[in-house]
């Protein structure tokens, strides 16, 4: 059975960073795309960013460049999402995902996920 697991949301202040974790059993992450997704109460999911674990490339949504890095750690299965300049647009619940090939944007094209943890940016 295929789980994936986040952990390391929390409350932050404007400014501060977090590093989300997503750790997979079921399935060896290098073999799949991974993905981050993120949604706020009343809000659509929106893509965040996304790792070929195969190829090594990188994919980010223009509203988190240059503050939010995606990483793996192939030996750990996991995959880590480092959000550094914490904005009060970022509070939303965060979630990995999983699919067979090709970083997507579409949360209709991925096939497993997470429960998703909670980042709230206040002051």
């Amino acid at each position: 059975q295929v789980q994936l697991v986040e952990s390391g949301g929390g409350l932050v202040q404007p400014g501060g960073s977090l590093r989300l974790s997503c750790t997979a059993s079921g399935l060896t992450v290098n073999s799949y795309v991974m993905g981050w997704f993120r949604q706020a109460p009343g809000k659509e999911r929106e893509f965040v960013s996304g790792i070929n674990i195969r190829g090594g490339s990188t994919r980010y949504a223009d509203s988190v460049k240059g503050r939010f890095t995606i990483s793996r750690d192939n030996a750990k299965n996991t995959v880590y999402l480092q959000i550094d300049s914490l904005k009060p647009e970022d509070t939303a619940v965060y979630y990995c995902a999983v699919r067979s090939y090709g970083i997507a944007t579409m949360w209709t094209a991925y096939d497993y996920w997470g429960q998703g943890t909670q980042v709230t940016v206040s002051s």
